[in-house]
């Protein structure tokens, strides 16, 4: 398991939106050089891509 930072996460949706799905899994590997599996990688780079900000949510009294 591992944790991925806002900034992180926007390299590499940026990469998989401008360059596609491998340019983005060599993005994550760069950054995390523990992952050596590409299909890992892959599966990975798809749900980073994939994931949208939380909704803010109001609290009410």
């Amino acid at each position: 398991m591992f944790m991925v930072s806002e900034d992180e996460t926007a390299a590499i949706q940026a990469a998989y939106r401008e360059r596609g799905e491998w340019a983005a899994v060599m993005e994550l590997r760069r950054r995390f050089p523990g992952i050596i599996d590409n299909a890992a990688a892959q599966r990975w780079v798809r749900v980073i891509a994939g994931w949208r900000p939380a909704a803010l949510q109001r609290c009410e009294p």
